[in-house]
């Protein structure tokens, strides 16, 4: 009888923890949602009024940015080009450096340096933002500087390097991750068909991982469009169109950053109306990404 007893007991006390649990996970992600939803009113509701009033064609593909002056112009495309050449140039030189790495790391080296190099690449993962900048301030910029003959140092170029040291930590762990989620069967199928080890590396088990791959690499691609202060460090922060490699300019973060303390009025409307664009090139880069994972997913089931 009491055995019968405790066990009732039991069950009740797990029906109440369930329901306590079930109702945490339910609140904690209405309060998630709940975050994203406000901000995203909140930016729109700062920016659309700002954009509709300059113009959204005259906005998105103005070229004069001087909001300082009565007649000035809101033309953020200097800033949007200046944000997609960083980024492109950050993952043209930070995507190869980053799978190679993960393949030497999770294939061709020894287990001991693995077991070095791993801790040490995601820690960079967790350096502020800001240390990366006087990095880049302090030893890139001069480089630059030095060895192109340049007046300054602070340009474009600069940008790229420092945001392709940003995303190889994520780059380099999730692409490690993927390939070793590639099944065994793979790998000693391609090797008994005759296949070298690294011909069986890039033709087969990178093939077959490609889908976390590119994960990562649009990961890397919405840290490196996302960056700000270190960019605003090495870059020269020039509102024009960047011309060349070694020209100075500016970011959408930098942009907002940069003058949001002192803006109002129809300025600080257009700094919320840039990171309204901001905003829809990150939803952009996040919908590619889960469209990615349901493709990769439904191909291995």
């Amino acid at each position: 009888m009491s055995n019968a007893s405790e066990l009732k007991k039991f069950n009740k006390k797990t029906r109440i923890m369930t329901f306590l649990v079930e109702n945490l996970f339910m609140v904690c992600a209405f309060v998630s949602v709940l975050a994203v939803a406000i901000i995203t009113f909140f930016i729109f509701y700062s920016g659309l009024p700002g954009m509709i009033e300059i113009g959204i064609f005259d906005f998105i593909f103005g070229t004069d940015w001087s909001p300082v002056y009565a007649d000035g112009g809101f033309g953020i495309l200097p800033m949007i080009l200046g944000s997609i050449y960083a980024t492109a140039g950050a993952i043209i030189i930070g995507v190869p450096v980053g799978l190679f790495t993960a393949v030497m790391l999770s294939r061709i080296a020894p287990k001991w340096l693995s077991r070095i190099m791993r801790p040490a690449i995601e820690l960079l993962a967790g350096i502020p933002s800001v240390v990366y900048g006087f990095f880049g301030l302090m030893v890139i910029v001069p480089f630059v500087q030095k060895f192109f003959s340049l007046p300054m140092g602070q340009s474009l170029f600069s940008a790229i390097l420092i945001l392709s040291l940003m995303i190889l930590p994520t780059v380099i762990t999730i692409s490690i991750t993927s390939i070793n989620s590639v099944p065994r069967e793979y790998t000693e199928a391609s090797l008994a068909l005759g296949a070298t080890k690294i011909e069986t590396i890039f033709k087969v088990e990178i093939p077959a991982a490609k889908s976390g791959i590119l994960s990562g690499v649009i990961l890397g691609i919405g840290r490196a469009i996302g960056e700000t202060m270190a960019v605003i460090m090495v870059a020269g922060n020039s509102p024009y169109m960047p011309t060349g490699l070694f020209s100075s300019f500016r970011t959408l973060t930098g942009n907002i950053a940069i003058e949001m303390g002192y803006a109002s009025g129809l300025h600080r409307s257009a700094l919320f109306a840039t990171g309204v664009i901001l905003f829809v090139f990150i939803m952009i880069l996040n919908l590619v990404l889960m469209a990615i994972t349901r493709k990769g997913g439904a191909v291995r089931e």
